[in-house]
């Protein structure tokens, strides 16, 4: 899955771990909202806000409709930007269900052509009425099917957005990259080692990827980002 919320628990450190493991506790989402509390207002403009204009202005906007996600505007250089609900996390995520999550979110070619299709898979079923625990059966039995894979060479994204809103624990943290590879240790990156710049790593969830992220200093209007808290 994309994990746009590997970024939200990076994010909940800002309040540390009792108090994350509080609101785990309290089940404060335990199931999906009505549909009207997951809009967006203006979700075409917030989908492209997750990537520099140079990008976001010539990419496919996907916004989210009854049923699954739709056109909003056709692109001409491959990128796809959207705007990810909560449904995106992990499936222990508290965040799953959270109807304020919001996460502009712009993909690269390699990316929009492996990694966004099994998110937009899952919001279809997320939107015909699936369960969580039927989402999860149907997810394990499409990676023994081979027909979600590791994701393809080269596929990363842009999450540079200061509208997004990535969990309860912290907001909209900070402008990143995230990097798409098949399973792979954070050893293999050099990540979350003293001073390294690159988070992430094998998590041990289901999917057949690993994210690693790194993250910079500017929004995609180019504003400078506060330094970041860890």
């Amino acid at each position: 899955m994309t994990k746009l919320m590997w970024a939200g628990a990076v994010a909940g450190l800002a309040i540390g771990g009792a108090a994350q493991a509080a609101q785990a506790a309290q089940g404060s989402y335990p199931a999906m909202a009505p549909l009207e509390q997951y809009r967006a207002a203006d979700e075409a403009a917030l989908a492209r806000s997750a990537a520099p204009p140079s990008i976001a202005n010539d990419a496919e906007v996907l916004v989210l409709g009854a049923h699954g996600y739709e056109t909003a505007a056709k692109g001409k250089n491959g990128f796809v930007c959207i705007v990810e609900r909560g449904w995106a996390n992990d499936f222990a995520s508290p965040d799953f269900w959270n109807p304020k999550i919001r996460g502009p979110i712009c993909f690269n070619p390699a990316s929009a052509r492996s990694v966004l299709p099994t998110y937009l898979k899952r919001t279809e079923w997320v939107l015909a009425g699936a369960s969580k625990a039927q989402i999860l059966q149907r997810t394990k039995a499409a990676i023994a099917a081979h027909r979600i894979g590791p994701p393809e060479p080269g596929a990363m994204c842009y999450m540079l957005s200061k509208g997004a809103y990535l969990s309860d624990g912290g907001g909209h943290w900070h402008p990143h990259l995230m990097f798409y590879t098949p399973r792979l240790p954070a050893a293999a990156w050099g990540a979350a080692l003293p001073g390294s710049p690159v988070l992430g790593g094998d998590d041990g969830g289901i999917d057949p990827a690993t994210i690693f992220m790194v993250p910079v200093d500017r929004w995609s209007d180019g504003e400078p980002a506060a330094p970041m808290k860890m």
